[in-house]
């Protein structure tokens, strides 16, 4: 009998495995073989898996029947998946919003909005400051001379124009820049 026993379990070490096990057993470390199962065992271990088998068609029918029985309720109670996901939406907006994480985020990035228009105030600040420094520098009051000399210098006053007028034979002469006049003062229209 011992070489009965002997035969069997050398048959069963050469006969390859399948699936998983077999994957593992042929990686680096071969795990150890379950020790040798008699017939009986066999059988008591194929009834269980078909029992458990079965379990789980019952249970995934039993499932399939609950969820069709949500749907049903959910319909008669005007709950679509549209308003569902919007519940969702708001919840989960909710959740995120009332966070440690978001409230420092969000005091963080109002810190930094308040750094930032400090910063752009004193940058124009700066700015204003330079362009008046120009504005008061002796090169610029030259050139503002300059071109009020030269703007003089090609608008006609007023009193030759008139006389031009006068002594013109076309018969109109204008002057080539317009002048602004000055704007009368606003008062009250009386009634």
């Amino acid at each position: 009998m011992e070489d009965t026993e002997k035969g069997s379990q050398q048959h069963s070490d050469s006969v390859p495995e399948v699936g998983e096990d077999a994957v593992m057993s042929e990686g680096p470390s071969p795990q150890p073989q379950p020790p040798p199962m008699t017939e009986e065992e066999r059988e008591e271990l194929q009834e269980e898996l078909v029992k458990v088998e079965d379990e789980i068609q019952t249970l995934s029918q039993v499932l399939a029947a609950k969820e069709r029985q949500l749907a049903d309720i959910k319909r008669k109670l005007g709950i679509t998946p549209l308003n569902e996901l919007k519940q969702n939406i708001t919840k989960t907006w909710q959740e995120v919003t009332t966070s440690s994480a978001y409230r420092k985020t969000s005091e963080t990035f109002s810190l930094a909005g308040l750094k930032a228009t400090a910063a752009f105030s004193n940058m124009g600040s700066a700015i204003t400051r330079k362009l008046e420094d120009v504005r008061n520098a002796p090169t610029f009051k030259s050139f503002e001379e300059k071109v009020e000399t030269l703007k003089t210098k090609i608008t006609p006053s007023a009193s030759s124009s008139i006389e031009g007028d006068q002594d013109s034979s076309s018969p109109s002469t204008e002057p080539l820049v317009n002048q602004p006049e000055d704007l009368p003062s606003q008062e009250p229209a009386t009634h």
